[in-house]
């Protein structure tokens, strides 16, 4: 029953990439129409075709390997300087340059001349090129807010989960007691498991990250706390002392091996599954958008860890990179899991929008043969051909992206590797979410 409900689960996962790859290309698609640009594919998968119909003057279709999408569009690569094909450079990297240029123009038929993807005005190719990955964006975005705000998510309450014994400091990286430590605050006040925290001093307690931080700028003072216990309302008082504790970042989440005095209580909250308002879902989108962007830089370095986590034996770092596999495998998992049904769906799903977000700000890096290489060209050009005509000199006319096919080749090479490297990692030594 677990390998067909783990089978079950990757399936269901990689359904949800298809969609969010159809989704993405949707969105070239329908702006490339919109501006009158041919669009003779749209596909979602790589490799050899399992199934496509002709609509009009576009094929759609399903290949293989779901691992993506495109589509094709006539003429993203503008012509030489003379205007024609004819002529080869001899050259490595001019050959490149010239094979380019020619594949933009194999399906160049009669009429085609004013339906070509380069003759659009550099705004309109922004719009085309954006709309992929702001497709993703939106997806992402619906999913978070659709769980957040009805599912919930596992949060830390103001609930106590259990009360401390004694006074321990965090580095000493200990559970229990030890004979002279004084007892905590929270158990001398008569604090109890199950207890929830209501008020602080006379003021409403709004969430465990509010309630976290009055009791860190409060040492070596005597508050008040009002909890409820099994519906009834009881007020202990507290003295909180100053104690070495684990640093915490802006949203209350513990640093590693970072500590701080702050005022200190003694006890554990316990967490729950606890529907988001918008603006908190909102702002864990923005922490989620941030921690994204920080991570997409941060991949360079995650390279040696993660080739000894694939040939090493090294230990994989949850936080390591990721591919297709990899979710597939965790889809599986989640649907092992000994959890509510709700949750099993709550979480597929923001497996799924995260990696839609993934997807947007991978694409958004300025470099071909991603969009944001595409979207970087057009808005050169904008800059360019404006400069000339406020400096009254002759229109330089299109950027030529052909000039930067070499440096997409070798951008391609590397994600190409980069991507092998997460496979075999995802398949010897995988992240695993239980």
């Amino acid at each position: 029953m677990t390998t067909l409900m783990t089978i079950l689960g990757m399936v269901v996962f990689v359904i949800g990439l298809l969609l969010s790859f159809a989704w993405h290309e949707l969105g070239h698609l329908s702006t490339a129409k919109l501006f009158g640009i041919r669009v003779p594919q749209y596909m979602v998968g790589f490799g050899p075709t399992i199934w496509s119909r002709k609509r009009g003057e576009t094929e759609y279709g399903l290949k293989a390997i779901p691992l993506g999408g495109y589509i094709r569009m006539i003429g993203m690569i503008p012509p030489g300087p003379d205007g024609r094909l004819e002529a080869r450079s001899t050259s490595p990297l001019g050959g490149m340059i010239d094979d380019a240029r020619a594949a933009a123009f194999e399906e160049l038929k009669p009429g085609d001349e004013r339906r070509l993807f380069y003759t659009r005005k550099p705004w309109k190719r922004v719009i085309v090129m954006f709309a992929g990955p702001f497709m993703n964006l939106i997806l992402a975005v619906a999913i978070f807010l659709t769980v957040m705000m009805s599912f919930g998510i596992n949060t830390q309450t103001t609930t106590v989960g259990k009360v401390s014994a004694c006074v321990i400091q965090a580095d000493e990286k200990r559970s229990t007691c030890e004979k002279g430590d004084p007892a905590a605050p929270a158990k001398a006040a008569g604090l109890q498991a199950g207890d929830k925290i209501v008020a602080f001093d006379g003021q409403p307690v709004k969430d465990w990250s509010a309630l976290q931080a009055d009791i860190r700028d409060n040492p070596g003072k005597d508050v008040t706390l009002t909890v409820d216990r099994k519906g009834q309302e009881v007020d202990l008082t507290a003295h909180l002392i100053k104690n070495q504790v684990s640093r915490t970042d802006g949203d209350g989440t513990y640093v590693k091996d970072e500590y701080v005095y702050a005022g200190f209580l003694g006890f554990t909250p316990a967490s729950g599954i606890v529907p988001q308002t918008f603006g908190q879902s909102v702002d864990r989108m923005g922490d989620m958008m941030v921690h994204g962007v920080e991570s997409l830089f941060a991949l360079p370095s995650k390279i040696p860890a993660l080739w000894d986590a694939a040939f090493g034996g090294g230990e994989r770092d949850p936080e390591s990179p990721m591919g297709v596999v990899g979710a597939a495998r965790v889809g599986g998992e989640i649907a092992t899991l000994d959890i509510p049904a709700s949750q099993q769906i709550a979480t597929f799903l923001m497996l799924v929008a995260g990696f839609n977000l993934s997807l947007f700000l991978f694409n958004m890096v300025p470099l071909l043969p991603l969009d944001g290489g595409h979207i970087a060209g057009a808005l050169w050009e904008s800059l360019r051909r404006n400069l000339a005509k406020l400096l009254r000199r002759p229109d330089p006319g299109p950027f030529d992206v052909a000039k930067l096919m070499p440096v997409a080749y070798v951008v391609a090479g590397i994600f190409i590797a980069f991507t092998a490297l997460v496979l075999i990692a995802d398949v010897v030594n995988p992240v695993r979410i239980s």
